[in-house]
């Protein structure tokens, strides 16, 4: 089942059915505690049940359609850049400010298939953040939910609830 998000509503895209919407809270509660991946006077935690990734909308349709997403980071670098919902905004500011074309991709760890390493961001990141990395293609059976990923007026990503 994949769910997406568009104009507040929930649509349930499940078993190649026409999508209906859902009236349930659009995302469910993780049962499991968030656990401490890095060491330091301040400690950040991630949820690491829940990743996410931030792509165009086209991009996601032609993983809809390909059955895999893979950015030309994965062939740059290597890896598919990701992050945890409370990182979103930092990925968003620095490579996307202004941009209304973009999805935000909930990704479900257990069903990527491929290592998922958590590494540091860059050096304007806060100090000892690490983020998910995914080596190799992302299948699109590991998207849980898709929802539009607005800035601010201003141009700028707001840190996400959840």
């Amino acid at each position: 089942m994949i769910l997406c998000v568009f104009n507040n509503t929930t649509w349930d895209f499940a078993n190649g059915e026409h999508p209906r919407p859902r009236i349930e809270p659009h995302w469910t509660t993780i049962t499991n505690r968030p656990i401490q991946l890095s060491t330091g006077r301040l400690p950040v935690i991630h949820d690491t049940h829940t990743l996410v990734h931030i792509c165009t909308l086209s991009q996601w349709l032609t993983t809809r359609q390909t059955g895999e997403h893979r950015p030309a980071s994965l062939t740059e670098v290597g890896f598919i850049h990701l992050s945890t919902p409370q990182q979103a905004h930092l990925p968003a500011n620095r490579l996307f400010t202004g941009r209304r074309d973009l999805v935000l991709l909930r990704i479900d760890p257990a069903r990527v298939g491929a290592p998922v390493k958590w590494e540091p961001g860059v050096p304007t990141d806060p100090e000892s953040m690490l983020f998910p990395h995914l080596y190799g293609p992302l299948p699109a059976g590991a998207v849980t939910a898709v929802t539009a990923y607005l800035p601010d007026e201003d141009g700028t990503f707001a840190p996400l609830d959840r």
